[in-house]
């Protein structure tokens, strides 16, 4: 585990101030350039775990990413929250990549796997538990729990993109001709490295009929 007892609230604005410096002194117009405008090629759509920052893991700076994150990473079609960060990055930023990325050892996907009340997230947890309904067979086959549970979340993030894809924001985009492409990843805590679970999505050709809007 992490340790950080060394984190206070005046380490943070000490830590902030220190940023500032080290970059100015590598960078003299940095901030001018920041504080210009953002035009981010990517919606990075991820959990809220402490571990997983998408510029981190990617290697990439401030205002190349536009990012969402909420527990566990989930996909609701009744989640404004989530719907309008979608709407502003395609239809303002017009984003060319939405990557929705889930992490193993995620808190918030063993929590819905498991017969526990926890409170007002069991709510949110059932977009989860719905995720497990639709593919209990093939869970309920895997013996090993800790392989169940990063099952599970490769299943959350893969359902994810198929909501995502059913949107109107995104059909509506693919009907204009914008390059709009969905892609579902997942973070290996113990490695660093991301596996790109393969269900990119740039159309919706393939769908069947009720799924289509536009």
């Amino acid at each position: 585990m992490i340790e950080t007892n060394h984190i206070t609230y005046e380490s943070l604005l000490l830590g902030n101030k220190n940023w500032v410096e080290k970059t100015l002194q590598e960078n003299p117009d940095y901030f001018e350039k920041l504080a210009s405008g953002q035009k981010p090629p990517i919606l990075w759509i991820g959990c809220s775990d402490s571990r997983v920052p998408a510029n981190q893991v990617t290697g990439t700076l401030p205002g190349e990413i536009f990012v969402h994150r909420n527990i566990a990473n989930v996909i609701a079609h009744n989640d404004l929250n989530m719907l309008s960060v979608l709407d502003y990055a395609v239809n303002v930023l017009k984003v060319n990549h939405v990557i929705i990325n889930g992490h193993y050892g995620c808190g918030g996907v063993a929590a819905a796997m498991s017969d526990k009340q926890f409170g007002l997230i069991d709510n949110w947890l059932r977009n989860i538990k719905d995720v497990y309904r639709i593919h209990k067979e093939e869970v309920d086959a895997i013996q090993d729990e800790e392989a169940k549970i990063k099952r599970m979340v490769d299943l959350n993030v893969i359902e994810g993109v198929h909501k995502l894809s059913a949107t109107a924001i995104v059909q509506n985009a693919w009907a204009k001709g914008q390059d709009l492409q969905l892609h579902g990843w997942v973070l290996d805590l113990n490695t660093g490295l991301i596996k790109d679970l393969e269900v990119s999505c740039t159309s919706n050709v393939s769908f069947d009929k009720v799924f289509k809007i536009a």
